[in-house]
Protein backbone atom coordinates (compact mmCIF):
# COMPACT_ATOMS: atom_id res chain seq x y z
CA UNK A 1 0.00 0.00 0.00
CA UNK A 2 1.43 3.36 -1.06
CA UNK A 3 1.26 5.56 2.03
CA UNK A 4 0.67 8.86 0.23
CA UNK A 5 -2.00 7.38 -2.05
CA UNK A 6 -3.77 5.90 0.98
CA UNK A 7 -3.68 9.23 2.78
CA UNK A 8 -5.03 10.97 -0.32
CA UNK A 9 -7.89 8.47 -0.56
CA UNK A 10 -8.79 8.95 3.10
CA UNK A 11 -8.70 12.76 2.85
CA UNK A 12 -10.97 12.71 -0.21
CA UNK A 13 -13.43 10.36 1.56
CA UNK A 14 -13.67 12.68 4.57
CA UNK A 15 -13.97 15.80 2.40
CA UNK A 16 -16.75 14.33 0.26
CA UNK A 17 -18.39 12.09 2.85
CA UNK A 18 -18.65 9.35 0.27
CA UNK A 19 -16.54 6.46 -1.04
CA UNK A 20 -18.10 6.81 -4.49
CA UNK A 21 -17.50 10.57 -4.79
CA UNK A 22 -13.93 10.18 -3.52
CA UNK A 23 -13.35 7.45 -6.11
CA UNK A 24 -14.76 9.69 -8.86
CA UNK A 25 -12.46 12.57 -7.95
CA UNK A 26 -9.39 10.36 -7.73
CA UNK A 27 -10.29 8.43 -10.88
CA UNK A 28 -10.51 4.88 -9.51
CA UNK A 29 -13.29 2.44 -8.72
CA UNK A 30 -15.20 2.56 -5.44
CA UNK A 31 -14.04 -0.94 -4.38
CA UNK A 32 -10.43 0.25 -4.62
CA UNK A 33 -11.17 3.15 -2.26
CA UNK A 34 -12.95 0.90 0.24
CA UNK A 35 -10.06 -1.58 0.17
CA UNK A 36 -7.49 1.20 0.63
CA UNK A 37 -9.30 2.61 3.68
CA UNK A 38 -9.61 -0.86 5.20
CA UNK A 39 -5.88 -1.48 4.67
CA UNK A 40 -5.08 1.90 6.19
CA UNK A 41 -7.14 1.19 9.30
CA UNK A 42 -5.51 -2.24 9.58
CA UNK A 43 -2.04 -0.73 9.28
CA UNK A 44 -2.75 1.97 11.89
CA UNK A 45 -4.67 -0.45 14.13
CA UNK A 46 -7.39 2.13 14.69
CA UNK A 47 -10.88 2.82 13.34
CA UNK A 48 -10.83 5.98 11.20
CA UNK A 49 -14.41 6.03 9.90
CA UNK A 50 -17.80 5.12 11.31
CA UNK A 51 -20.14 3.77 8.67
CA UNK A 52 -23.92 4.07 9.08
CA UNK A 53 -27.07 4.50 7.02
CA UNK A 54 -26.55 8.26 7.40
CA UNK A 55 -23.15 8.17 5.75
CA UNK A 56 -19.52 8.26 6.86
CA UNK A 57 -18.29 10.01 10.00
CA UNK A 58 -14.64 10.23 11.01
CA UNK A 59 -13.78 9.08 14.52
CA UNK A 60 -11.73 11.28 16.83
CA UNK A 61 -8.63 9.45 15.65
CA UNK A 62 -9.84 9.83 12.09
CA UNK A 63 -10.23 13.60 12.46
CA UNK A 64 -6.71 13.94 13.88
CA UNK A 65 -5.30 11.79 11.09
CA UNK A 66 -7.29 13.75 8.49
CA UNK A 67 -5.74 17.09 9.50
CA UNK A 68 -2.20 15.68 9.51
CA UNK A 69 -2.70 13.75 6.27
CA UNK A 70 -4.16 16.77 4.49
CA UNK A 71 -1.15 18.89 5.44
CA UNK A 72 1.27 16.14 4.41
CA UNK A 73 -0.35 15.84 0.97
CA UNK A 74 -0.20 19.57 0.39
CA UNK A 75 3.43 19.72 1.45
CA UNK A 76 4.27 16.81 -0.85
CA UNK A 77 2.60 18.62 -3.76
CA UNK A 78 4.52 21.78 -2.95
CA UNK A 79 7.78 19.85 -2.71
CA UNK A 80 7.26 18.42 -6.19
CA UNK A 81 6.58 21.86 -7.61
CA UNK A 82 9.70 23.25 -5.96
CA UNK A 83 11.77 20.36 -7.31
CA UNK A 84 10.51 20.93 -10.85
CA UNK A 85 11.42 24.59 -10.61
CA UNK A 86 9.36 27.68 -11.28
CA UNK A 87 9.99 27.42 -15.01
CA UNK A 88 8.29 24.03 -15.25
CA UNK A 89 4.85 25.60 -14.86
CA UNK A 90 1.80 24.24 -13.06
CA UNK A 91 0.00 20.99 -13.80
CA UNK A 92 -2.91 18.95 -12.51
CA UNK A 93 -6.41 20.19 -11.74
CA UNK A 94 -7.50 23.46 -10.11
CA UNK A 95 -11.06 23.84 -8.82
CA UNK A 96 -12.30 27.44 -8.72
CA UNK A 97 -15.65 28.67 -7.41
CA UNK A 98 -17.17 32.07 -8.25
CA UNK A 99 -20.52 33.81 -8.55
CA UNK A 100 -22.00 33.24 -12.00
CA UNK A 101 -22.38 36.79 -13.30
CA UNK A 102 -19.12 38.02 -11.82
CA UNK A 103 -17.18 35.16 -13.40
CA UNK A 104 -18.88 35.55 -16.78
CA UNK A 105 -18.21 39.28 -17.01
CA UNK A 106 -14.91 39.75 -15.22
CA UNK A 107 -12.97 36.49 -15.06
CA UNK A 108 -13.86 34.18 -17.95
CA UNK A 109 -12.95 36.68 -20.70
CA UNK A 110 -9.42 36.76 -19.25
CA UNK A 111 -9.18 33.05 -18.41
CA UNK A 112 -7.45 32.16 -21.74
CA UNK A 113 -4.45 34.20 -20.56
CA UNK A 114 -4.13 32.06 -17.43
CA UNK A 115 -4.58 28.84 -19.38
CA UNK A 116 -1.97 29.88 -21.94
CA UNK A 117 0.52 30.62 -19.17
CA UNK A 118 0.00 27.14 -17.68
CA UNK A 119 -0.64 24.73 -20.58
CA UNK A 120 -0.49 21.59 -18.41
CA UNK A 121 -3.10 22.85 -15.94
CA UNK A 122 -6.79 21.87 -16.03
CA UNK A 123 -9.36 24.17 -14.42
CA UNK A 124 -12.81 23.28 -13.11
CA UNK A 125 -14.92 26.43 -12.73
CA UNK A 126 -17.91 26.02 -10.39
CA UNK A 127 -20.40 28.83 -10.90
CA UNK A 128 -22.65 29.35 -7.89
CA UNK A 129 -24.00 32.47 -6.20
CA UNK A 130 -24.35 30.58 -2.91
CA UNK A 131 -21.61 30.38 -0.29
CA UNK A 132 -20.66 26.72 -0.59
CA UNK A 133 -18.39 24.70 1.69
CA UNK A 134 -14.98 24.75 0.05
CA UNK A 135 -13.62 21.68 1.83
CA UNK A 136 -16.56 19.35 1.18
CA UNK A 137 -16.74 20.44 -2.45
CA UNK A 138 -13.00 20.07 -2.99
CA UNK A 139 -12.56 23.73 -3.98
CA UNK A 140 -9.01 25.11 -4.14
CA UNK A 141 -9.92 28.79 -4.33
CA UNK A 142 -13.12 30.85 -4.34
CA UNK A 143 -13.96 34.39 -5.40
CA UNK A 144 -16.47 35.92 -3.01
CA UNK A 145 -18.11 39.29 -2.49
CA UNK A 146 -19.33 41.09 0.59
CA UNK A 147 -18.63 40.28 4.23
CA UNK A 148 -17.05 36.91 4.91
CA UNK A 149 -19.32 34.76 7.08
CA UNK A 150 -16.36 32.72 8.38
CA UNK A 151 -13.96 35.01 10.20
CA UNK A 152 -11.35 32.23 10.29
CA UNK A 153 -11.27 31.91 6.51
CA UNK A 154 -7.93 32.41 4.80
CA UNK A 155 -8.69 35.30 2.47
CA UNK A 156 -7.09 38.08 0.47
CA UNK A 157 -9.02 41.21 -0.45
CA UNK A 158 -8.74 41.94 -4.16
CA UNK A 159 -10.60 45.21 -4.39
CA UNK A 160 -13.47 47.27 -3.02
CA UNK A 161 -16.26 47.84 -5.52
CA UNK A 162 -18.62 50.77 -5.77
CA UNK A 163 -22.36 50.10 -5.70
CA UNK A 164 -24.99 52.27 -7.34
CA UNK A 165 -28.68 52.49 -8.09
CA UNK A 166 -28.95 51.86 -11.82
CA UNK A 167 -31.65 51.67 -14.47
CA UNK A 168 -31.89 51.72 -18.23
CA UNK A 169 -32.63 54.96 -20.04
CA UNK A 170 -35.74 53.31 -21.49
CA UNK A 171 -37.13 52.59 -18.00
CA UNK A 172 -36.44 56.14 -16.82
CA UNK A 173 -38.10 57.66 -19.88
CA UNK A 174 -41.31 55.83 -18.98
CA UNK A 175 -41.25 56.19 -15.20
CA UNK A 176 -39.18 59.25 -14.39
CA UNK A 177 -35.84 59.72 -12.65
CA UNK A 178 -35.61 59.61 -8.83
CA UNK A 179 -33.91 62.64 -7.31
CA UNK A 180 -33.61 61.56 -3.64
CA UNK A 181 -33.68 58.09 -2.00
CA UNK A 182 -37.30 58.52 -0.87
CA UNK A 183 -38.35 58.67 -4.54
CA UNK A 184 -37.34 55.01 -4.94
CA UNK A 185 -40.39 53.92 -2.95
CA UNK A 186 -42.68 54.63 -5.92
CA UNK A 187 -40.51 52.83 -8.46
CA UNK A 188 -40.38 49.19 -9.49
CA UNK A 189 -37.32 47.75 -7.73
CA UNK A 190 -35.63 44.59 -8.93
CA UNK A 191 -34.61 42.97 -5.68
CA UNK A 192 -31.60 40.70 -5.21
CA UNK A 193 -32.72 38.51 -2.32
CA UNK A 194 -29.24 38.28 -0.83
CA UNK A 195 -29.26 42.07 -0.29
CA UNK A 196 -32.91 42.45 0.71
CA UNK A 197 -35.31 45.30 -0.04
CA UNK A 198 -34.03 47.91 2.42
CA UNK A 199 -31.41 50.22 0.91
CA UNK A 200 -29.40 52.64 3.07
CA UNK A 201 -27.70 55.72 1.61
CA UNK A 202 -25.31 58.28 3.04
CA UNK A 203 -24.61 61.88 2.07
CA UNK A 204 -22.17 63.69 4.28
CA UNK A 205 -23.48 63.14 7.79
CA UNK A 206 -26.98 62.31 6.62
CA UNK A 207 -28.27 58.75 6.36
CA UNK A 208 -31.44 57.73 4.54
CA UNK A 209 -33.01 54.28 4.41
CA UNK A 210 -35.77 53.33 2.05
CA UNK A 211 -37.82 50.16 1.77
CA UNK A 212 -38.32 49.37 -1.90
CA UNK A 213 -40.80 47.06 -3.51
CA UNK A 214 -41.16 45.37 -6.84
CA UNK A 215 -42.91 42.50 -8.55
CA UNK A 216 -39.73 40.56 -9.36
CA UNK A 217 -37.11 39.17 -7.00
CA UNK A 218 -34.02 37.13 -7.90
CA UNK A 219 -31.80 34.78 -5.94
CA UNK A 220 -29.00 35.06 -8.53
CA UNK A 221 -27.36 38.15 -9.98
CA UNK A 222 -27.73 36.80 -13.51
CA UNK A 223 -31.51 37.17 -13.24
CA UNK A 224 -31.24 40.69 -11.82
CA UNK A 225 -28.99 41.78 -14.67
CA UNK A 226 -31.37 40.35 -17.30
CA UNK A 227 -34.38 42.05 -15.68
CA UNK A 228 -32.68 45.46 -15.59
CA UNK A 229 -31.70 45.19 -19.24
CA UNK A 230 -35.31 44.23 -20.04
CA UNK A 231 -36.34 47.68 -18.65
CA UNK A 232 -38.29 46.08 -15.77
CA UNK A 233 -37.07 48.41 -13.02
CA UNK A 234 -34.14 49.84 -11.12
CA UNK A 235 -31.71 47.97 -8.89
CA UNK A 236 -28.79 48.33 -6.51
CA UNK A 237 -25.76 46.56 -7.96
CA UNK A 238 -22.00 46.67 -8.10
CA UNK A 239 -20.88 48.84 -11.00
CA UNK A 240 -18.90 45.99 -12.59
CA UNK A 241 -22.13 44.08 -13.21
CA UNK A 242 -23.20 46.67 -15.81
CA UNK A 243 -19.83 48.06 -16.83
CA UNK A 244 -20.33 47.61 -20.61
CA UNK A 245 -23.80 49.16 -20.50
CA UNK A 246 -22.67 52.03 -18.26
CA UNK A 247 -19.93 52.79 -20.77
CA UNK A 248 -22.34 52.70 -23.70
CA UNK A 249 -25.00 54.78 -21.90
CA UNK A 250 -27.71 52.12 -22.09
CA UNK A 251 -27.68 52.01 -18.27
CA UNK A 252 -27.15 55.04 -16.01
CA UNK A 253 -26.26 55.58 -12.36
CA UNK A 254 -28.85 57.37 -10.24
CA UNK A 255 -28.58 59.44 -7.04
CA UNK A 256 -24.87 59.89 -7.59
CA UNK A 257 -24.52 62.40 -4.76
CA UNK A 258 -25.65 59.67 -2.33
CA UNK A 259 -23.37 56.76 -1.37
CA UNK A 260 -24.22 53.11 -0.81
CA UNK A 261 -22.04 50.74 1.24
CA UNK A 262 -19.22 49.43 -0.93
CA UNK A 263 -18.69 45.73 -1.61
CA UNK A 264 -15.40 43.93 -1.00
CA UNK A 265 -14.16 41.24 -3.37
CA UNK A 266 -12.06 38.44 -1.87
CA UNK A 267 -10.11 35.40 -2.90
CA UNK A 268 -10.75 32.72 -0.29
CA UNK A 269 -8.81 29.54 0.39
CA UNK A 270 -10.19 26.51 2.29
CA UNK A 271 -9.82 26.87 6.04
CA UNK A 272 -7.15 24.66 7.55
CA UNK A 273 -5.45 23.96 4.23
CA UNK A 274 -2.23 25.37 2.85
CA UNK A 275 -2.90 27.29 -0.34
CA UNK A 276 -1.45 25.31 -3.23
CA UNK A 277 0.88 26.85 -5.79
CA UNK A 278 -1.97 26.53 -8.32
CA UNK A 279 -4.38 28.43 -6.07
CA UNK A 280 -1.81 31.12 -5.34
CA UNK A 281 -1.12 31.54 -9.05
CA UNK A 282 -4.84 31.97 -9.75
CA UNK A 283 -5.11 34.49 -6.90
CA UNK A 284 -2.28 36.48 -8.45
CA UNK A 285 -4.01 36.27 -11.83
CA UNK A 286 -7.29 37.68 -10.46
CA UNK A 287 -5.37 40.39 -8.62
CA UNK A 288 -3.95 41.40 -11.98
CA UNK A 289 -7.45 41.75 -13.44
CA UNK A 290 -8.28 44.44 -10.89
CA UNK A 291 -4.66 45.67 -10.60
Amino acid sequence: MDRLQAMTAFVRVVETGSFSEAARRIGVGQPAISKTIAQLEDRLQVRLLLRSTHGLTPTDAGLRFFERAKTAIQEADEAELEARGAGAGLSGRLRVCAATTFARLMVLPRLPEFMAAHPELEVDVILDDRVIDLVSEGIDIALRMGDLADSSAVARRLTTGRRSVIATRAYLERHGTPKVPADLAVHQAIVYTQLGNSWTFQKGGTEASVAVSGRVRFSAAEGLRAAVLADMGLAVTSDWMFWPELQSGQVVRLLQDWELPSLNLWVVFPTGRLASAKARAFADFTTGIFG
